[in-house]
């Protein structure tokens, strides 16, 4: 696996006020985040929108998680108020692949979520056209909800199928199980609650960074 591994602080939240907090506090310990995008629909909550985050003039980079039903009518929103990546659900579309392509025509990276319960079958299909895989190991939608620790064998699976592809993981991770999932072959780690539940955000995030790290890192 070429592909450093990295943390990527994951932000969810349907308050605007809240936002700018976790965004200030994320621009002291990293360039990169995700936020969650939540439809009421696809998953029970909602979240902010494409204008909350045109609201930030942050200087992050960031990718946006579409947990919504039709992402394609939110492709073009995010890709102007400046998102790097769109990743979307596969179980969120009937036609996974004619989202790939629009965020193709729109100049954005496009990776696909995968809901626990999806075998990766599914979506090997499509695997060559993704800028990268994201796993959940939570049923999507909340800050903390409970790990899913067989998701690890996909993400093993996966890892040994396509050695250089982008994998994340996103939901339950922590300190306590984030050098098992960094050895199951995931390259990039989304961490919410571990990070912006905790009172030092900043010292969560290199913690989590540096077990990812040394679980990662050859003898």
């Amino acid at each position: 696996m070429d592909k450093p591994i990295r943390v990527v602080p994951s932000i969810l939240t349907d308050d605007l006020e809240a936002l700018r907090k976790m965004v200030r506090q994320a621009e002291t310990f990293t360039d990169w985040v995700q936020f969650d995008i939540m439809d009421g629909k696809f998953v029970l909550s909602h979240s902010i929108t494409d204008e909350h985050i045109a609201s930030l003039k942050t200087k992050l980079r960031w990718e946006a998680h579409l947990m919504v039903q039709h992402p394609e009518k939110y492709l073009e929103g995010f890709q102007q108020v400046g998102a790097q990546r769109v990743i979307f659900h596969y179980e969120a579309t009937s036609s996974p692949r004619e989202v790939i392509s629009q965020a193709r025509s729109l100049n954005i990276d496009v990776g696909l979520a995968v809901n626990p319960d999806t075998p990766i079958a599914d979506i090997s299909p499509l695997i060559d056209e993704l800028d990268c895989v994201l796993f959940m190991s939570v049923h999507p939608g909340f800050y903390g909800s409970k790990f899913i620790p067989e998701v690890l064998d996909k993400i093993a699976d996966l890892r040994l199928a396509y050695p250089d592809m982008e994998i994340g993981i996103d939901g339950g991770v922590k300190e306590g199980n984030i050098a098992l999932v960094a050895c199951s072959g995931a390259n990039s780690i989304c961490v919410g609650s571990a990070i912006f539940c905790q009172e030092q955000p900043g010292e969560s995030y290199n913690t989590l960074l540096a077990l990812a790290i040394g679980a990662s890192s050859p003898l």
